[in-house]
């Protein structure tokens, strides 16, 4: 592929987010410019959307997992709120790809192995299940989770401050 397919098949992603209107309804590729040339089927730009957002949610767990702030504290007091944060921050940025995603995977089968390796990651990540369990454990322990992200996504988790921080705050008032 080269530069120039990647950047038409990038803008094809793009107009068929924006395309979008109700994310039910199915893509057409005939109304989007180019796209018949890059995708045969929905399905496949459906995959090719499913891989966007596996880029954009890892890239802010990864920043949400090597978060400066957190160095000097334990972890695993933390995991599930990083696993939040980067949930919320991935779907406040794209939410239309997140909404078309979740309409599409009941009509588009080869959007499942991508989606149940997600709800693992949820799972594995926030410290919720262990690598040794079941892959189906695994799977309902992260989509249990998902389930709880996607409704208590306007809630905001507090940030969890170092005890230094704390210990500060609390003798401002008496200096």
């Amino acid at each position: 592929m080269s530069w120039n397919d990647f950047y038409q098949r990038r803008d094809i992603l793009e107009a068929a987010l924006r395309q979008a209107g109700h994310p039910s309804d199915a893509i057409s590729l005939e109304e989007i410019p180019g796209a018949t040339k890059y995708f045969a089927t929905e399905e496949e730009l459906l995959v090719a959307l499913r891989y966007k957002w596996n880029q954009v949610f890892a890239g802010h767990l990864r920043a949400e997992m090597t978060d400066p702030d957190y160095a000097d504290q334990d972890l695993a007091l933390d995991r599930v709120e990083a696993v939040t944060r980067a949930w919320n921050s991935a779907t406040t940025e794209h939410e239309t790809l997140r909404a078309v995603l979740d309409a599409a995977l009941e009509r588009c089968p080869a959007l499942i192995p991508s989606h149940e390796a997600e709800l693992r990651t949820l799972a594995l990540t926030a410290g919720l299940a262990d690598g040794k369990e079941p892959a189906d454990e695994i799977t309902q322990v992260g989509s249990a989770f998902a389930t709880l992200l996607r409704h208590g996504r306007h809630a905001k988790p507090a940030r969890r401050r170092s005890p230094m921080g704390h210990l500060l705050r609390l003798l401002a008032p008496s200096a």
